[in-house]
């Protein structure tokens, strides 16, 4: 089973607590994140390792920490 994990965050983006679970597969685990959601918690990301899987409010930022990483090019002869 995937493992995920939870990222709660407040309107201005702190982190107000995180929630770790082995869940079936992304569905399950975007399932459990609106369950456990603290009242009140508007905003909220799923990962599954490095990969961003799911967010609430969705967004236009990378959807994962590889997406940031500058890409290594061959130079061109």
């Amino acid at each position: 089973m995937p493992y995920y994990e939870i990222c709660y965050r407040d309107d201005a983006g702190a982190l107000l607590g995180t929630h770790a679970a082995f869940c079936t597969g992304d569905k399950q685990a975007r399932i459990l994140a609106h369950a456990m959601r603290p009242a009140g918690t508007r905003q909220f990301e799923v990962w599954a390792g490095t990969k961003l899987v799911y967010e609430r409010p969705e967004t236009r930022r990378a959807s994962s920490v590889e997406a940031l990483r500058p890409q290594n090019r061959k130079a061109a002869h």
